[in-house]
């Protein structure tokens, strides 16, 4: 029984890391809003 608590003790403390690294991602980086350029070729518009 403690290999048992010991592995989920482990994987609580990893999920819990991937957890606040993702909720830290989440709240404290802001992306830089950036204007984009699609070329679109007109052969696309014509019907067949």
């Amino acid at each position: 029984m403690p290999s048992l608590f010991r592995f989920l003790t482990v994987v609580a403390i990893i999920v819990g890391v991937v957890y606040g690294t993702i909720f830290a991602l989440a709240n404290f980086v802001n992306p830089k809003p950036r204007e984009m350029t699609i070329n679109v070729p007109p052969d696309k518009f014509l019907k067949k």
